[in-house]
């Protein structure tokens, strides 16, 4: 063959074999054997292997992985993948729809839902025409690159259409099949190899192989549920964007539904629940979307949840079990947390061992004892917990539980404050909670050092190198060559992500340092008010309270943290030692309620009082308790009192709700 017949074979080569993938892998409609597919394939490798130069990224040769990749780099998600709201009941999912019409004034909307997958989110960009990204959620800003191992999955176009526009983004779930999950997990016993515990840990796992020869090995899919960032138009709805990715070519969830009210949602959602033993893959719920992209930007979000979408979570499934025991550790701000220690039983696919057991209170109100036989559940299928105890198997052998009065690590007292459900460990000294703590400091949404886990976050604090995390910043070559698993390149390695970590945004530096319920968004709002460490240290709680979504008990948290010598002895090691412990402050801009006090009173439909307040400050507004001359606005809900009566009396502006929400609607555009 000439180069111009050669050059044309393998595009036809490829165009048949991109087509019956499609058909395979997709639509699940083979039309030619495997053993026809494999010459196909045979051929179009060998073509290529005689032509190099002929070889494109989007062949399906290219498929089969490439070689190992020594780290993932960092991809910024164009538009956050946001994360999403739970309901747990019918009423939970009524209350969400209700809060939602009463934003939209009761404008009807038609709502889709999906079954929920439990696997991995990913994002997907193509530009023009050629996949060019796949990432992780990651934090929902920032995911890990993993476009080579995505790459080896066969239900993801490696090219689309030329009708696509220029640059778009999807977004999907990689998951595992559960007939691929048990014959992965047969193929590693005969190995010799640990299993894995659940479909998603081994999704999850197999796209984050360093070597994408390992990820083109297993069979991982994906469904696509949705567009991201995409330059021109896009589709007026979610249920019209969904049909346009189909047409595209990608695989999306035959199972997804359009409806027009909350009652047919319902009936789906218990029509999954009676056949979930019976899908090929693993879900844990419904989600539920308002259809129209004009109605979801007018709801927003709240947060990283979106308030147009929730989770309609599946029962949690259950099982029965004795405890053993239970046992009581310390966390990073010196929580006691009890936890059961179970005899081993399987739940949902993974094997429990331990359950959580929340607080003392819970383990009272629970009547739960040592000895017993309990129903433990995956909550939301990821976190076990004991539900109750099956009182009727008791023998009289049972023991109650009672907290230590001293802290089962460094043997201080044990205080349980007043109003709090927590017991706490009194030395801010404890090993456990600086180990707690290193290990927060040092974890990827925080600091992000790389090389310290928690075996090395153990044997620095056990060879008495570190005391607390400003000790970080202080290491020395000499004194870590020689510790377990500490040979001279991984010391290297290791300082130089504690030299990286020195210019971490202040932000991430205020999330680091683990302040009781502070929080990586509360962190983001500190460090732009505030702009520097010191302001925030000198803050008292009226200038935090007056910060929106602040309020008084997160307050309170950060005024005890920055009184504690401890605690400003590591800011001061950091600060020595070079840290970022000042952000840039953009300059003030004019919002739109700017200047305006609103007293809310009495009970709002749409949502509690407190998020009216925190939409109002969110504006620029400010909120006050009583009506006096300085008030603006009186926001009105049902059986508003007294407060009504002022405001007449004063001449100030009354708003009904439906008023309100509109205010707030044109405020927030």
């Amino acid at each position: 063959m000439d180069r111009d017949a050669v050059r044309g074979r393998i595009e036809e080569l490829r165009e048949l074999i991109n087509h019956h993938n499609y058909r395979y892998y997709v639509l699940d409609t083979p039309e030619i054997s495997d053993d026809e597919y494999d010459k196909l394939m045979r051929e179009l490798g060998q073509l290529e292997e005689k032509h190099p130069h002929l070889i494109t990224p989007e062949s399906p040769t290219q498929r089969v992985g490439a070689a190992p990749v020594e780290t993932f780099g960092v991809v910024e998600h164009g538009e956050p993948m946001l994360s999403l709201g739970n309901a747990f009941s019918s009423e939970e999912l009524l209350a969400w729809h209700k809060r939602i019409s009463g934003l939209l004034g009761d404008e009807h909307f038609d709502l889709v839902a999906e079954l929920k997958m439990d696997g991995l989110a990913v994002a997907l960009t193509y530009e023009g025409g050629r996949l060019v990204t796949g990432a992780t959620r990651g934090d929902g800003f920032r995911g890990e690159d993993i476009t080579q191992n995505l790459r080896t999955i066969r239900s993801i176009p490696l090219a689309v259409p030329k009708s696509a526009p220029r640059m778009f983004e999807v977004r999907g779930e990689v998951y595992l099949s559960k007939e691929g999950f048990k014959r992965l997990n047969e193929e590693r016993a005969k190995a010799g190899q640990p299993l894995f515990a659940n479909p998603r840990n081994a999704a999850a796992g197999s796209v984050r192989q360093l070597d994408s020869r390992i990820t083109a090995m297993r069979p991982l899919d994906i469904y696509i549920y949705g567009l991201g960032r995409v330059e021109g138009e896009r589709p007026p709805t979610h249920w019209e964007t969904l049909e346009y990715l189909k047409s595209l070519g990608f695989k999306v969830n035959p199972s997804n539904s359009l409806f027009s009210d909350l009652g047919e949602v319902e009936d789906y959602y218990q029509r999954w629940v009676e056949e979930r033993e019976h899908l090929p893959f693993e879900a844990d719920g419904v989600v539920v979307k308002v259809n129209r992209f004009e109605l979801q930007e007018r709801l927003g979000v709240v947060g990283r949840e979106p308030r147009w979408a929730t989770a309609y979570k599946f029962p949690a499934t259950q099982a029965t079990t004795r405890l053993l025991d239970i046992g009581v550790s310390v966390g990073r701000t010196g929580t006691l947390n009890p936890y059961a220690i179970l005899e081993p039983v399987q739940v949902g696919g993974v094997t429990l061992k331990r359950a959580a057991l929340h607080n003392e209170d819970d383990i009272r109100r629970k009547d739960i004892r040592i000895g017993d036989m309990v129903i433990v559940q995956r909550a939301g299928e990821v976190i076990p917990e004991v539900v109750a105890p099956v009182a009727s198997l008791r023998t009289g052998k049972e023991k109650f539980f009672v907290m230590p009065p001293r802290c089962p690590v460094c043997g201080a007292d044990v205080v349980r404050p007043e109003g709090e459900a927590m017991a706490r460990c009194t030395s801010v000294s404890c090993p456990a909670q600086v180990h707690e703590l290193v290990k927060h400091f040092v974890s990827r949404g925080a600091m992000d050092i790389e090389g310290i886990g928690e075996k090395q976050a153990n044997a620095l604090l056990e060879a008495d190198l570190i005391k607390d995390v400003g000790d970080l910043y202080s290491l020395q070559k000499d004194k870590l060559i020689g510790m377990e698993r500490m040979a001279e390149k991984s010391v290297s390695n290791l300082l130089a992500a504690i030299e990286e970590s020195k210019d971490r945004s202040l932000s991430r530096v205020i999330f680091a340092l683990g302040i009781r319920h502070v929080g990586a968004e509360t962190a983001e709002i500190l460090a732009k008010h505030f702009g520097s460490m010191d302001r925030l240290s000198r803050a008292t709680e009226e200038e935090l309270t007056a910060v929106p979504t602040i309020g008084p008990k997160i307050a309170e948290s950060i005024v005890a943290f920055f009184k504690q010598a401890s605690n400003r002895k590591v800011i001061d090691k950091l600060r020595r030692a070079g840290v970022r412990l000042e952000a840039e402050v953009a300059e003030p801009t004019e919002l739109p309620l700017s200047g305006e006090e609103f007293v809310v009173t009495g009970k709002l439909e749409a949502f509690p009082r407190s998020e009216a307040e925190a939409r109002i400050k969110g504006l620029g507004g400010s909120t006050g308790s009583s009506v006096t001359k300085k008030t603006t606005f009186l926001v009105v809900g049902a059986d508003p009192g007294s407060k009504l009566d002022r405001a007449r009396e004063l001449g100030i502006r009354v708003l009904n709700e439906e008023e309100f929400l509109r205010l707030l609607r044109e405020g927030e555009k």
